[in-house]
């Protein structure tokens, strides 16, 4: 955790809307996939920047979530159903609405977990993917940093 703060329980992470459970998924994974790609790969920052976005996005992390749903728990499946078909008050200019809903869900499972404290489960379904299965991964140059 980064903030100074108590870990919510299950039932209270569910009282919380699915959207903004989203809303926090993102930033979760968002995070994990730069510093997967920084530590793995290394490089100049606007390549990563450009895989990374190209990871992160809707398209992205629906195609992902293939991998993910037969390893969901059924509390997580309840929690990507929520989110999937939560109303949003944004649409995605470049997902169709299906991939866009998908993420949503993908996210508000992220974000459930980490609210509730279980990062191990998140780093179990994010080893579900391989740094090479990035699409994009191609447009990096490799750099890795000296460990001393």
């Amino acid at each position: 955790m980064l903030t100074e703060r108590e870990i919510l329980s299950a039932r209270e992470a569910a009282q919380i809307s699915p959207v903004t459970l989203a809303f926090v998924g993102d930033a979760v994974y968002s995070l994990y996939v730069r510093e997967r790609l920084t530590l793995e790969l290394g490089g100049k920052a606007a390549d990563l920047q450009r895989v990374a976005s190209k990871v992160v996005s809707a398209k992205g992390q629906s195609e992902f979530l293939d991998k993910l749903m037969p390893l969901f728990t059924e509390e997580e499946a309840d929690v990507f159903r929520r989110g999937k078909n939560a109303k949003k008050a944004t649409k995605s200019k470049s997902a169709s609405h299906l991939e866009y809903n998908r993420s949503t869900g993908f996210e508000a499972v992220l974000g459930y977990l980490y609210l509730t404290g279980n990062e191990e489960r998140i780093k179990e379904l994010m080893s579900a993917s391989r740094v090479e299965d990035f699409a994009a991964v191609e447009e990096v140059k490799p750099f890795k940093p000296i460990r001393r």
